[in-house]
């Protein structure tokens, strides 16, 4: 698989963290690694990422530089500043990533995400050239109107979270963010825009994104059961 083309990454971690009690997620410590070094390693690793760009709010720009640099990254090939949205810190990317005919796109706050889960995504973006890591809904999901009333109780069956890494042929997602209007927070709505199908495979429960500091807690109890 993709011995003739090239992938590469971009890991967004450009976000504020407001939610966090003033920890930076990004610099935060998991299992003695820092949760920025941590995404970083496994994308390295990967046998199928080329090459990658990390993105990085302006002011931590050279602090992850500097963190990074002592990590023997073979696949680094930039950490640039982001925006002020999520969708302008992916572009940020998409303008700064080596040629590439694939791109896998990833939230670093996502700190357990493994090797397999990478391969897993590029092999379902296969079918149509775009495909996105989510995991059934468990909760029962009901649509309310403005003032907190049930309207519906959508059917479970058929609702999924969606995850990173979302995975999508270059070209694709280059026409995706060149024809976007407005805000987006998920990569895969803009090429949903094109009328292109989005495949979905397996996440992990796993796979959780770091938004308070109770995240902190229990993903670093996820990390301890993975490596018991």
């Amino acid at each position: 698989m993709f011995k003739s083309q090239k992938v590469g990454a971009i890991i967004v971690a450009a976000g504020r963290g407001e939610r966090m009690g003033g920890i930076d997620k990004i610099f935060a410590q998991l299992g003695g690694t820092s949760v920025l070094e941590r995404v970083a390693g496994v994308f390295d690793d990967s046998p199928y990422i080329d090459h990658m760009v990390i993105v990085l709010t302006p002011d931590n720009v050279a602090r992850g530089r500097h963190m990074l640099s002592a990590n023997n990254l073979s696949k680094l090939a930039k950490v640039v500043p982001g925006g002020s949205r999520r969708q302008d810190s992916v572009e940020a990317g998409l303008k700064n990533l080596p040629p590439c005919q694939w791109v896998v796109i990833h939230d670093g706050a996502r700190p357990l995400i493994g090797v397999e889960l990478i391969t897993r995504g590029l092999e379902a973006a296969q079918e149509t050239g775009a495909a996105v890591a989510a995991v059934p809904v468990i909760d029962t999901v009901k649509l309310v109107d403005d003032s907190g009333y049930v309207k519906e109780t959508l059917p479970r069956s058929r609702l999924w979270a969606v995850q990173t890494p979302q995975v999508f042929r270059f070209d694709i997602i280059k026409e995706g963010y060149d024809k976007a209007s407005g805000d987006v927070t998920d990569d895969a709505a803009l090429v949903e825009a094109l009328g292109i199908c989005v495949k979905l495979y397996m996440g992990s429960y796993d796979n959780i994104k770091l938004t308070t500091p109770s995240d902190l807690a229990l993903t670093e109890a996820l990390l301890q059961r993975k490596e018991c």
